[in-house]
């Protein structure tokens, strides 16, 4: 197995990052969704130029963002993206919020499917905004879309749909079926569709991701995507994104994002995206095969140790949903399991409330940390 890029846990304990400082020294921690890989060198070198020359001042023009995304959009998706509908912004979850708070009016309801990312049951009541949850269906290898619920959320109001492609933590990329008819009931009942996908640099060969903005024009009308390289290039401590629109009509209904989403962009972050999309595709590419590896190692674990508990293989990113509920760890099997085994879990119960026997996992570690995490699992095995 080549694991070439992942960092020694004894010097990942260096770092300063929330991942790092939130527990105690001697918890493994699994739950932040965070690379323990080094970053890539042609963003190591621009970084150390830029501290080097003093240049860390505000944020000003940096066509390099949309030039960047705009070469990685057409190379990896086959996707023409106008550079003039690229925005620099600060992060993903700022520019969701700004999006709700410049298109939305306070009470209405924004569609969400969960299990999902925990921000943005927060995001949405910043607002002043509802959440309506439309759950994913467990099925054998993936969780589905439910076509009819999200249509009668929609019929009965909805005006937002907040959709996380891929999906955290599901690792689950909607089909491009599931995005054509997604298009079609937001144009027919007037609902914007907000697609984060910032995981979409993850996807694992053999599986393919199209962004929702490629897929018809009634996506494109009714569309917006937010996105980064703060996952898929491990630079999250940054602060930087983009939001893509594709059409003149939702570029003209997002021109009055305030400015400030520009500024308030770090300058490091800004080149280190354009960067990171013009020309880090070698090291995305070993990333995702050090992940895969990974997955794979997982789901062996699981069949092997676990072989009760439920786990859906990812299609993308480096996160996974594991249905503990066969082990009887209790109400809160997180919170019993970092106690008890020093391994921090994402509680399901984060990621919406009936999901309080679930937890999530991050494989994009080295091969012992994995091991030690499902160890920590398989002592409730009966």
């Amino acid at each position: 197995m080549s694991f070439e890029i992942v960092t020694p846990l004894a010097e990942l304990k260096k770092r300063s990052s929330s991942k790092w400082r939130r527990f105690a020294p001697d918890v493994l921690p699994m739950h932040v969704a965070e690379m323990d890989y080094d970053i890539a060198e042609k963003i190591k070198a621009l970084l150390i130029e830029k501290v080097a020359n003093s240049d860390l001042g505000y944020t000003g023009p940096v066509p390099e963002v949309a030039e960047g995304f705009v070469k990685f959009a057409a190379e990896r998706w086959g996707w023409q993206v106008d550079p003039k509908q690229v925005r620099l912004s600060t992060d993903v979850g700022v520019s969701a919020v700004e999006i709700l708070r410049a298109l939305g009016k306070p009470g209405e309801k924004v569609v969400i499917n969960s299990p999902v990312y925990s921000s943005f049951f927060e995001w949405i009541p910043e607002v002043g905004l509802t959440v309506e949850d439309v759950p994913l269906v467990p099925a054998a290898e993936t969780w589905d879309l439910d076509l009819s619920a999200l249509e009668a959320a929609f019929k009965n109001g909805a005006k937002f749909y907040l959709i996380c492609h891929p999906h955290n933590p599901l690792g689950k990329i909607f089909t491009e079926a599931e995005l054509v008819a997604i298009a079609d009931l937001a144009k027919r009942y007037d609902v914007v569709v907000i697609s984060d996908e910032i995981h979409a640099p993850l996807t694992f060969a053999g599986n393919k991701f199209v962004p929702y903005l490629k897929v018809s024009d009634a996506a494109r009308e009714t569309g917006v995507v937010i996105t980064a390289a703060s996952k898929s290039f491990n630079v999250a401590g940054l602060k930087a994104s983009v939001i893509v629109t594709d059409s003149a009509l939702m570029h003209d209904k997002l021109k009055n994002l305030p400015a400030a989403l520009h500024w308030r962009s770090g300058l490091l972050g800004a080149f280190a995206m354009g960067e990171a999309f013009s020309n880090c595709g070698d090291w995305l590419d070993a990333a995702n095969a050090a992940n895969l590896e990974s997955r794979d190692l997982l789901t062996k674990l699981i069949a092997d140790q676990l072989p009760t508990v439920k786990y859906w293989v990812p299609e993308a990113g480096f996160l996974a949903w594991l249905d503990v509920s066969s082990l009887g760890i209790g109400v809160n099997p997180a919170a019993r399991i970092i106690e008890e085994q020093l391994v921090a879990f994402v509680p399901g119960r984060d990621l919406g409330k009936q999901y309080d026997q679930f937890v999530r996992i991050n494989f994009a570690c080295h091969p012992e940390s994995l091991k030690r995490a499902i160890a920590a699992l398989a002592a409730y095995a009966n």
